[in-house]
Parts: structure tokens; C-alpha cells; sequence
């Protein structure tokens, strides 16, 4: 427009020139010489804004407040035209100008909060690097049921992947929640290159972890620094920056926990239940069978096209970097939490946790100052070193350790108390809930539970605490006095005065025959 507004100055600007300027521009003629004559005339060349309805910073809060519902703010903006505010578009302006105002992902944040939004978010790939160069670790709960003793578990696999390779290093199955035990028997395994681990392994030069607690503590905190492994620990709730072992979560639900029994994602009925709710449950020693074959399956079979249409084993195989590789020796002993504090080997073994532990290796060092180290959660055996030199000693076992029958048992009677309180607890709330009428209109709550006086009473007469005396003659299992036997001696009534045999005389005809007492109401005794 600058260039044909000169040109018109200069009475060089004409049809020819506007039609092509025209038809580069894709519009009308007229248009363009409408355009011309606005910039001459010192109006500027910036398209003029239609007065339009815009969506602001208070419609915003609004629509967060309706969770993203379009419809109920506009009912809104009506509400406040018909008492006399500003007028209000109708609903279609209104989601028009929404579309045009707000970004997708800003929409669905509105509705549905950060997660939502992220959905809609762009995400940078990191560039490939060599082998072992990078982990990440992560926890997955699997969505399926196992059978644990009896009882239906979601297990809990922790596992390290290679970002260069896309291969699965090591992993960890836990009947229940994951722990600090869980990582260190992870790494161990991720690191050990002999089988039944191998050959993927190795020393990491970088882990990447998320904030997990157990990832986070001062016992795999210390594992990794006695390897001069560097922890990158990223911001909570950012899984887009661990992509490769979130890939791996993914793939596993998908293409293996999915084809399980019990499976806790599995299609529904109507009602909501599953189709088939009484499915018999793996045992958990099958199902870490059968996903120690998927990880197999994975690293040797499972060809990826960001890899060249090869497998994460072939991308580990093929990549010349060399390995550190940690005898299965020295990973086993410094995959272990210290215990932190010396201790004296003594007549009775070492001292731990309140209970002995012994060795064949003890004979003859009674005295000598030592050092524990244990696998978290495992209290059955400990290896003890030499506090000064920090050589290995030996292992240590539970001195008086209970046989597995005993254990079996103890573990039975824990799961019936606890069943029991369960049934107590559920019973009491049972028993304090309390269920309302449905209204129509605004009101008070009216509970509607149908109790007879009989019923009430009762149950008030089966408590002890409802801080009201019993009534009288109501005591239960109290049996009636009867007359009582001849010759028997008895007390005398009480007189007018209270006191026994006072009035005696004052009552006449009645005396006493010598040998004979004389015998009270049966009335006044009861």
C-alpha cells in the first residue's frame, strides 16, 4: 500500500497497476483503491477494527467458575442485560468470540484444569544420545489385579530405561506400593550385565528421576553418589520431560496389562460393573513371569521406527560406547542402606533393631567394632563390615527366626483382626447414618427413618452411656421374691418412725406368741 500510495502521489498509479496489486492480494479492485486513498490520507494502513464482543478478563473468571460451560455464562451476561446492564450477544456470538478469544488449551483448562490444558501443549524431542549416557526411572502401578496369599493386589513395577536406546535396563515387581527396596533392586539389576539381566547395562552416566519420595531419600541418594552417578531431579508432575519411561508406562498397559485378567480399565456395563467381575487372578510369582517375557518381548522384538525399524537391544548392540561394568559381586554389597552407626559383635551376635543376628564367621571376634548394611524392609539377614577398613565380614541371619508356618499364621490372625475391625467400623456408620427426604421446594433436611416407639425403646434399654436411669421394675432378668419359708427369721418391718419394730405396741391385736416371730409383708420386703 506504501508503494502504491507513492505512485498515486505521483500520478503514476493506474488501472493496470491496480488491478495487479489487486489480484496479488486477492481482492476487489475497489478494495485496493479504498486502501490507496486511506493511506493518502494520513488514516494509516492497519486493517480498522470492527466493533466486536470480546471476550475479558472477568468472563474468563466466569468461565472458570462454570467449569468452561459456554451456555451458563451467557445465561449470565442475559441475566444482567434483562436488570438493565449492557446488552448481552446471543449465544452464538458468545461461543464465536470464545473461539476466537481463548486458545484451545486455555478452554480446556478452564474446564478441566492444568492437566487438560497440557494436552494441548507442543513438546520439544530430545536430541538421541549414546548409550547409557541417560536413564529414567520411574513407578507404574499396573491397572490389573493379582493374588497375593489370598488377597487381590495392584502391583508395582519399578524400572530404568535407556533415553539412547529405548531399552529397559532393570526392573522390579512389588505385590503393593514400591519402595526404596524396590529402586536399589531395580538398579542392581539395570546395572548388571550378566543374565538373567543382561546384556542391556552397564553404569549410567545421568539418572532422571521425578520427585518421588523414595527416589529422593538418603539411601539411593548415597547408592548414587558411591557411583559418581549424577541425579537430575526434574519438577513434580512434568512427565513430558521423562518421555522414554513414560513411553514404556504407556506401552505396558496397552500392548501388555491389557490383555490380562482382571484388568481394572476393562470395558464396563451399563450399570458400571465389569463383564466379568468373578475372573480368576493371576498369582503374582505368574504375573512377574509373564512381565519379565514382555520386557523381553520389548527389547528384542519390538522393532520402532525411532530407531531405524530396529529394536531397542539391536540400537544397544549396534552403538559403539563403551560399558562400566560393576562385578554382580560388588553391586549386590553396595546396594545396600547403611545403617549409620558401629557396633560391637558380641556373645549373642550383633545387635539390630532389638534382635540378634548371627554368623558362622563370628567365632573368635567378639569385640570387633563393625558396620551394618541391609536391603530396606528385610530384616531376615544383614551384611556386616569392618567399621574401620570397611572390608565385607559377612552375612548375618536372624538368630531366632520364625518358621514359615508361624509366619503364615501370624499373618492370618493380623488379616481377621483386621477384617473384624473393619466389619465393627462398618457396622457403626451404618448404624449413624442418617437418610433425608427429597424437597422440591427450599427447606430444612427431614430425615426419614422409620423407628417405633417399641423399637426405640429397646434399643435405648441395650445402651449403657444414654446417661438416663433405669426404670423401675424394669431391671431385666430380675426374678420376683417369693412368700417366704416357715420358720425362717426375718427382720422386723420398718415402723412409722423408720426404724425396725418401731410402732410395734402402738398396733393393737397383734402380739407376739412366745417361739414365734412375727411375719412381715412379703410386699415390704420386695
Amino acid at each position: 500500500m506504501r508503494r502504491l500510495a507513492a505512485l498515486s502521489e505521483a500520478g503514476r498509479l493506474g488501472a493496470e497497476e491496480t488491478s495487479l496489486a489487486a489480484g496479488a492480494l486477492g481482492v476487489s479492485t475497489r478494495t485496493v483503491r479504498r486502501w490507496v486513498a486511506q493511506a493518502r490520507a494520513g488514516q494509516g494502513l492497519e486493517r480498522r477494527a470492527r466493533a466486536r464482543f470480546e471476550v475479558t478478563d472477568e468472563l474468563r473468571v466466569r468461565l472458570a467458575f462454570w467449569r468452561g460451560n459456554c451456555a451458563a455464562v451467557h445465561r449470565e451476561l442475559v441475566e444482567a442485560a434483562e436488570g438493565g446492564g449492557p446488552a448481552a450477544p446471543s449465544l452464538a456470538t458468545f461461543h464465536r468470540a470464545v473461539a476466537r478469544d481463548l486458545l484451545a488449551g486455555d478452554l480446556a483448562g478452564l474446564a478441566g484444569g492444568e492437566r487438560a490444558r497440557r494436552a494441548y501443549d507442543v513438546f520439544l524431542q530430545r536430541p538421541r544420545v549414546h548409550r547409557n549416557a541417560v536413564w529414567e526411572a520411574d513407578h507404574v502401578e499396573m491397572a490389573v489385579e493379582v493374588d497375593v496369599e489370598g488377597r487381590l493386589v495392584r502391583p508395582c513395577v519399578t524400572w530404568f530405561v535407556d533415553t539412547g536406546t529405548n531399552v529397559v535396563c532393570g526392573a522390579a515387581v512389588s505385590p503393593g506400593p514400591a519402595s526404596r527396596e524396590s529402586i536399589l533392586a531395580a538398579l542392581r539389576a539395570a546395572m548388571c550385565v550378566e543374565e538373567p539381566h543382561g546384556p542391556a547395562g552397564g553404569l549410567p552416566e545421568r539418572v532422571r528421576i521425578d520427585r518421588g519420595k523414595d527416589f529422593l531419600s538418603a539411601t539411593v541418594a548415597s547408592v548414587m553418589a558411591a557411583f559418581a552417578v549424577r541425579v537430575e531431579d526434574l519438577p513434580a508432575y512434568t512427565p513430558h520431560l521423562k518421555g522414554s519411561v513414560e513411553t514404556v508406562n504407556g506401552a505396558s498397559e496397552r500392548m501388555f496389562v491389557a490383555g490380562l485378567p482382571r484388568y481394572t480399565h476393562a470395558q464396563r456395563l451399563g450399570d458400571g460393573r465389569l463383564v466379568d467381575p468373578d475372573a480368576p487372578a493371576l498369582t503374582f510369582e505368574a504375573f512377574v513371569g509373564e512381565l519379565l517375557a514382555w520386557i523381553a518381548w520389548w527389547n528384542s522384538e519390538n522393532s520402532m521406527p525411532v530407531l531405524g525399524g530396529r529394536t531397542p537391544l539391536q540400537a544397544w548392540a549396534a552403538d559403539p560406547t563403551p560399558l562400566t561394568v560393576i562385578p554382580m559381586a560388588d553391586l549386590r554389597l553396595l546396594m545396600l542402606e547403611d545403617d549409620g552407626r558401629d557396633r560391637k559383635i558380641t556373645t549373642k551376635g550383633v545387635a539390630w533393631r532389638g534382635r540378634a543376628y548371627v554368623g558362622a564367621w563370628m567365632s573368635g571376634q567378639v569385640g570387633r567394632v563393625v558396620r551394618l548394611r541391609h536391603m530396606p524392609h528385610h530384616g531376615q539377614e544383614i551384611e556386616v563390615f569392618d567399621a574401620r577398613t570397611g572390608e565385607h565380614l559377612g552375612s548375618a541371619h536372624l538368630a531366632d527366626a520364625a518358621t514359615p508356618e508361624q509366619i503364615s499364621r501370624v499373618r492370618r490372625a493380623r488379616a481377621e483382626r483386621r477384617r473384624r475391625l473393619a466389619a465393627d467400623l462398618r457396622a457403626g456408620e451404618k448404624a449413624r447414618r442418617v437418610r433425608y427426604a427429597a424437597v422440591t421446594t427450599p427447606g430444612p433436611a427431614r430425615p426419614v427413618t422409620a423407628l417405633t416407639s417399641a423399637e426405640a425403646t429397646a434399643e435405648l434399654e441395650g445402651l449403657d452411656d444414654v446417661g438416663a436411669p433405669p426404670a423401675r421394675g424394669r431391671a431385666p432378668g430380675l426374678i420376683a421374691l417369693g412368700p417366704p419359708e416357715p420358720g425362717w427369721v426375718l427382720p422386723l418391718p420398718p415402723g412409722p418412725q423408720g426404724r425396725p419394730g418401731a410402732g410395734r405396741h402402738e398396733q393393737p391385736g397383734r402380739h407376739e406368741q412366745p417361739g414365734q416371730q412375727e411375719q412381715p409383708d412379703p410386699e415390704a420386703l420386695r
